[in-house]
């Protein structure tokens, strides 16, 4: 299980299992690094590792903890694929941005991080624009977030910065429902939307087929220059 700390719920009825990377030096401030479907595998790890380059303190919680947790599985094996697709269906997301906040708690009071932002992946993407409009975080990046035309409802709980990269060519999300993303939060003063041609779901992936560096690390840099500006 690569998770290496624990941290308590909102209710505490539980323990929420978490990769943290830490700083060198006091944090510039703290982010999330939210999942995709296939757990706290080693390419999430490899972007915590990295925020923690840059200064800040990450943490990688084990969204699925509830169902089965310290789950690693790949995106190329169509069986394991089956398996994070289920645990993704069965999730309850809306007690899932409860254990979110709980971190986000965590983060202010037991490590004294005042500044917290989230950067999340896939299905995470889609929790990223959760925690904008549910919580009080400082600020959020969606990657090729799924179901975000649903939550459009949402909209106007959304007070601190949101951004959004989305692959033109995501073969999750496809063209129509992309443009229904833009007609709800064009106008919105706190969203970001940056479109990416041509490439598909998955371009910002750390490890394995599905990433595309130039598109990478273009959606890299935007994300970076964001958490400078409002964490520090």
């Amino acid at each position: 299980m690569a998770t290496n700390t624990e941290i308590p719920t909102l209710d505490h009825d539980g323990m929420i299992p978490a990769y943290v990377a830490e700083p060198e030096g006091t944090p510039r401030g703290a982010i999330i690094v939210q999942q995709e479907i296939f757990g706290v595998d080693p390419g999430i790890r490899k972007k915590a590792n990295e925020w923690a380059a840059k200064g800040y303190l990450a943490v990688a919680p084990d969204t699925f903890w509830r169902q089965k947790p310290g789950i690693e599985l790949s995106p190329y094996d169509e069986g394991e694929f089956q398996q994070a697709i289920n645990h993704m269906m069965s999730h309850d997301f809306d007690l899932g941005i409860r254990d979110i906040e709980a971190v986000i708690h965590w983060v202010r009071r037991e490590k004294g991080v005042e500044k917290v932002g989230l950067v999340g992946f896939c299905m995470g993407g889609k929790i990223a624009y959760m925690t904008a409009a549910r919580t009080d975080i400082d600020a959020s990046v969606g990657y090729y977030g799924v179901m975000i035309d649903q939550m459009l409802g949402e909209k106007h709980a959304i007070a601190k910065p949101l951004m959004l990269h989305i692959p033109m060519a995501d073969h999750f999300v496809d063209a129509a429902t992309q443009k229904v993303i833009h007609e709800g939060l064009d106008d919105h003063p706190k969203v970001t939307l940056y479109d990416y041609e041509g490439l598909d779901h998955g371009f910002a992936a750390e490890i394995g087929a599905r990433r595309d560096e130039a598109g990478a690390e273009l959606a890299d840099g935007r994300t970076a220059a964001f958490f400078a500006e409002h964490l520090g």
